[in-house]
């Protein structure tokens, strides 16, 4: 198998992505491995390192649905909602980039490596560094001006406070591009960065219909693409799953919650998580997980 193509496009090249030009610092270059059609306008979706498992389904809802429509999906390739958003979208068969801020030929974070690889090979890695620089404090704050220069709509679907997410959603405002977020719970401290956003005036995405809507108004969706994209999640028909859709729990806290026993509870269990309903997360939780219908 052929390495992936490495390529290096300058601000005075014909194929110098245009919406670029927005930020007050453009980047002199952009040093890229993979598909260079894929430098294109796109869906910035970001949001928590420390992503709890309601802002990881709702990474792989919407960020799959987008990229299912053939919106490229862009992001930092960063631990969290980053990875996810570029997992969901080649799951989805749909295109994703990765603006890192280290040299694109690098595996940064070193969990990203498989990752990044399989993007250097079937989509695109970008960077305004040069080959084999390294990750530094400063790179970071800057690469995220580029995630938000590429986007025409910036999704973020769950940040604390204080949060770095703040720093690219500054960029994606002074650009002009459509700042959305995804509304959480008042007591989870991943949602108070994105509730703060909307009471400032982030446009709300409550489900795919909301999507679907901000990217036909933003252009990277045809008109009409939002009518009948609203997928619904299948309702909770017991109150263990009703449960589980406010929050994650282990069994033994549903039963205690339900005031059942935890092997009536276990049994429940396992058949939701045959459905599709529920699943387990990596630190033993149940969470209420079902896909969006015909999405």
């Amino acid at each position: 198998m052929s390495p992936p193509d490495r390529f290096v496009i300058r601000r005075d090249d014909s194929g110098y992505p245009r919406q670029l030009l927005r930020l007050d610092h453009p980047p002199e270059a952009l040093y890229c491995i993979g598909d260079p059609s894929l430098l294109t306008a796109g869906l910035a979706v970001i949001g928590s390192r420390r992503q709890t498992p309601y802002g990881r389904e709702c990474t792989a809802v919407l960020a799959g649905w987008a990229a299912s429509r053939g919106v490229p999906i862009i992001s930092g390739a960063a631990v969290g909602c980053d990875q996810s958003a570029h997992r969901a979208a080649i799951e989805a068969g749909g295109r994703t980039v990765a603006v890192l801020g280290c040299g694109a030929d690098l595996d940064y974070p070193p969990s990203a490596r498989p990752l990044l690889q399989t993007m250097r090979r079937d989509h695109l890695v970008v960077s305004e560094l040069p080959w084999g620089a390294p990750p530094a404090r400063w790179t970071f704050p800057a690469r995220n001006r580029i995630i938000a220069g590429l986007a025409h709509a910036l999704l973020v679907v769950e940040a604390s406070l204080p949060s770095g997410t703040f720093n690219t959603a500054d960029h994606a405002l002074q650009t002009g591009t459509e700042v959305l977020a995804v509304p959480g719970s008042i007591l989870s401290p991943c949602s108070q960065g994105t509730n703060r956003l909307i009471r400032d005036g982030a446009g709300v995405v409550a489900d795919v219909e909301d999507l679907a809507t901000a990217l036909e108004r933003c252009g990277l969706l045809d008109p009409g693409a939002s009518s009948g994209a609203l997928a619904q999640h299948t309702a909770p028909d017991s109150a263990l799953a009703a449960a589980l859709a406010s929050c994650p729990m282990t069994a033994e806290a549903l039963a205690q919650a339900l005031g059942r026993s935890v092997h009536e509870v276990a049994r429940e269990l396992a058949l939701l998580e045959i459905d599709g309903l529920i699943r387990r997360t990596a630190d033993g939780q149940y969470c209420y997980a079902p896909r969006p219908c015909g999405g």
